[in-house]
């Protein structure tokens, strides 16, 4: 069973480090581990939409709020959320929103309810480490040893080796997430996004495009 401890040891194991007994050892390698565990684990969250820490959300407008111009509903972004995979105007995940923006914590649209799927970092979700496929926890233990290996070893040969192993095992972890489910919409991408109707600060009323499938 994955948890912190055997991360931990397989990302020493990476290394041909000597592996830790307890999470409480009072050793360089773990307070390291320690310094970088958190943010390595939502980090390794955001490269893909994983399908064993996605969550599916109906989000109500915030009844408080007015709006100066532009879209008169603010929803709240979720506090798990790490990574968007759909905005879309029914339950069902069939017919994406087109027309919203998303403007720091919150999305602005012109519905009462709006349906997200997103990478949840949930400890009943992206977090539950008990649900992850062994090909992710080979690319969080790779990446994770990218993170400490110049505070152990202070060799940048080694680094470049392991950024290679990390590469590869986050890809073949993509590949096999994709295998796991059905074919779903393409998640608006920073291009559209920018454009407008998949969100960021530009143009409230431009129209975004969605014609690509993911795994």
């Amino acid at each position: 069973m994955t948890t912190a401890l055997t991360l931990y040891n397989g990302a020493l194991r990476e290394l041909g480090e000597r592996k830790l007994a307890s999470l409480s050892e009072n050793t360089e390698p773990r307070r390291v581990l320690d310094d970088v565990y958190a943010a390595g684990l939502k980090y390794c969250l955001e490269k893909g939409h994983w399908k064993f820490a996605q969550r599916a959300s109906k989000l109500s407008y915030t009844p408080s709020y007015t709006a100066p111009f532009g879209y008169s509903r603010q929803f709240v972004k979720p506090s798990d959320l790490v990574k968007v995979s759909k905005v879309c105007q029914d339950e069902y995940f069939n017919t994406p929103l087109l027309q919203y923006s998303d403007e720091g914590g919150f999305w602005f649209a012109d519905l009462d309810d709006i349906y997200i799927s997103y990478v949840s970092n949930d400890s009943a979700y992206g977090l539950d480490l008990t649900m992850w496929p062994e090909t992710f926890v080979l690319f969080v233990e790779r990446y994770l040893a990218t993170r400490i290996l110049t505070r152990l070893k202070q060799n940048r040969t080694d680094l470049a080796d392991m950024l290679k192993l990390t590469k590869d095992a986050r890809l073949d972890a993509l590949s096999k997430d994709a295998m796991a489910g059905p074919t779903t919409f393409l998640p608006t991408g920073s291009w559209v996004g920018s454009r407008g109707g998949g969100g960021g600060n530009g143009g409230r009323r431009d129209r975004g495009g969605r014609g690509g499938l993911i795994g």
